[in-house]
C-alpha cells in the first residue's frame, strides 16, 4: 500500500510531441483512482511512467515517500495488467503467474502459496494447469491480474483492461475488479476511456484531454459539477444536451432564449449570469432531467417547452427520446410507457435546478 504523487510530470517526445503536459496528481493509500479521457489525451503514457515503462521529461514522482524517477520498472513495486493481457503462450496458468516470483528467487513453497491464494481470490484455482490458448478473453484476464496480485505490489496499474472483453464480460469483470479492490485494500490506478467503468470504479476520477488533467473529483462530482463542457459532455450516457443561445433580461427575470425554445433561468443562478445580460452562452441539460409534461409532476409555463418528437429509440426499460426545436436536435430518456409518435408535437418540462450555462468562448462553466 503506498500514496502515488505526480508532481508537474510533462512526456514531450522527439519532434516536441507533449503526450502528458504539467499534470499533478496525487493518490491516497488504498485509493482507486481512473485516469479517463479519449484516446490520445495522455492517460496511457501518464500510467506507463508510474510503471518505469516510461520515463518522464519534466517533474518528479514518488511512489510512498520514495522519487522513482530513474528507479527500473522491476524495482518500483508495482505490478500492471495490460490491455492484452500479455501471457506467455507456452506456460500454463500456474507458471504464468509463478514467473516473476521465480526471477526474484522466492522459495518454492511460497511461490505455491502465493498463486494457490490469488487463484482462489480470482476463483481460477481449475485453470492453473491449462494454457492461455484455452482460457476465454475473461479468464485470460483473471489471470494476468492473479500475475500481479501475486508480487503483493504498493500499487496495482491497469491499463484498459477490459477493451477486448465482449459487452458482457465487461460489467462481469468490472464488478470483479471492484471486489478486488475491497478484498486486498491496495492503492490501484486505472486507465480507461470507458466513462461508465470510471463512475462504478472510481473513488476519484481524473479526466484527461490534450495531455492535461481537466478536473479530479470524485464520480457524483464531475457528473454534478463539471468544470467545462468538454468534462460535461465526456461523463453520462446518452451525454448532455447542448445548444446556443442568449440570456435574456425581462421582468426582473431571466430567460435562456434559444430561438424556438425559451426556458425560465433559477433565480439562485442570476449572480453568475449577470454579465451574460443579451450575451451568448452555451445550455446544457442531461438526458435524464428532461421529463414529457404528461409525467412530470411541477410543470410550469417557465420551465414547458414544445418541441417536435424526431425519432424514438426503444432500449427497453426506457426510451430515448430525439426531440427538434427546428435549431437544434437533443435527447431526453424517458420510461418505456412513454413513446409519443414520431413527427407529433410533445411538451417538455426541463428539471431546471440541474442546467449548467458554459461561456461559448472558453467553454468554462458559468453555472
Amino acid at each position: 500500500m503506498a500514496q502515488v504523487s505526480l508532481r508537474g510530470i510533462s512526456k514531450i517526445y522527439d519532434g516536441g510531441v507533449v503526450a502528458v503536459d504539467n499534470v499533478n496528481l496525487g493518490v491516497e493509500n488504498n485509493e482507486f483512482l481512473v485516469l479517463l479521457g479519449p484516446s490520445g489525451c495522455g492517460k496511457s503514457t501518464t500510467l506507463r511512467m508510474i510503471a518505469g515503462l516510461e520515463f518522464p521529461t519534466k517533474g518528479q514522482i514518488y511512489i510512498g515517500d520514495r522519487l522513482v524517477n530513474n528507479v527500473p520498472a522491476k524495482d518500483r513495486n508495482s505490478a500492471m495488467v495490460f490491455q492484452n493481457y500479455a501471457l506467455y503462450p507456452h506456460m500454463v496458468v500456474y507458471d504464468n503467474m509463478a514467473f516473476a516470483l521465480r526471477l526474484r528467487s522466492y522459495s518454492k513453497e511460497d511461490i505455491d502459496k502465493r498463486v494457490k491464494d490469488a487463484a482462489q481470490i480470482l476463483g481460477i484455482s481449475h485453470l492453473l494447469k491449462r494454457k492461455p490458448r484455452e482460457l476465454s478473453g475473461g479468464e485470460r484476464q483473471r489471470v494476468a491480474v492473479g500475475r500481479a496480485i501475486v508480487r503483493k505490489p504498493m500499487v496495482f496499474l491497469f491499463d484498459e483492461p477490459l477493451s477486448n472483453l465482449d459487452a458482457k464480460m465487461r460489467v462481469q469483470m468490472r464488478t470483479e475488479i471492484h471486489k478486488l479492490h475491497l478484498k486486498i485494500q491496495t492503492t490501484m490506478i486505472y486507465v480507461t476511456h470507458d466513462q461508465t467503468e470510471a463512475m462504478t470504479l472510481g473513488d476519484r476520477i481524473a479526466i484527461m484531454k490534450d495531455g492535461k488533467v481537466l478536473q479530479l473529483d470524485t464520480p457524483l462530482g464531475v457528473y454534478d459539477r463539471p468544470v467545462n463542457k468538454f468534462v460535461a459532455g465526456f461523463i453520462g450516457s446518452p451525454p448532455m444536451n447542448f445548444m446556443e443561445g442568449t440570456v435574456v433580461p425581462k421582468n426582473n427575470s431571466l430567460y435562456f432564449d434559444e430561438g424556438n425554445f425559451k426556458v425560465k433561468i433559477l433565480e439562485d443562478m442570476y449572480g453568475k449570469l449577470e454579465r451574460y445580460k443579451n450575451k451568448k452562452v452555451i445550455f446544457g441539460m442531461r438526458p435524464e432531467n428532461i421529463f414529457d409534461k404528461l409525467f412530470a409532476s411541477y410543470a410550469t409555463p417557465e420551465n414547458t417547452v414544445n418541441v417536435l418528437c424526431d425519432v424514438v429509440e426503444t432500449m427497453g426499460s426506457e426510451n430515448y427520446l430525439y426531440l427538434s426545436t427546428g435549431k437544434h436536435i437533443f435527447v431526453a430518456v424517458v420510461e418505456a410507457s412513454n413513446k409519443p409518435s414520431v413527427g407529433s408535437m410533445v411538451e417538455i418540462v426541463l428539471d431546471m435546478k440541474k442546467i449548467h450555462f458554459f461561456d461559448p468562448s472558453t467553454e468554462e462553466t458559468i453555472v
